[in-house]
């Protein structure tokens, strides 16, 4: 999977600020600089770090999951770490 393009950094940075206060139930307390420079680096970091993650992961599912699923695996469990995920069970 290759990094975003500077317009999809762009999109993503202009759609966490009008979601933060909803997602977050809370305004950002840094600049529209600041986010886009973490957005940047997060990027950056998971095209860096990408074989790292897939090693990781199991074989049956390394070998047999799409992009698209790995990437989500990675993103529930971020999000649930983060206490932004909630399931049927909490």
């Amino acid at each position: 999977m290759a990094v975003l393009s500077d317009a999809a950094r762009a999109k993503v940075t202009a759609h966490l600020i009008r979601k933060a206060r909803e997602v977050l139930g809370q305004d950002f307390d840094f600049t529209k600089v600041n986010l886009r420079d973490a957005i940047n680096a997060t990027d950056s970091w998971i095209e860096d770090n990408q074989g790292s993650f897939n090693t990781a992961l199991p074989n049956p599912f390394k070998t047999n999951a799409t992009l698209e699923l790995k990437t989500l695996v990675f993103c529930y469990v971020a999000m649930r770490r983060s206490g932004l995920l909630r399931t049927e069970d909490d």
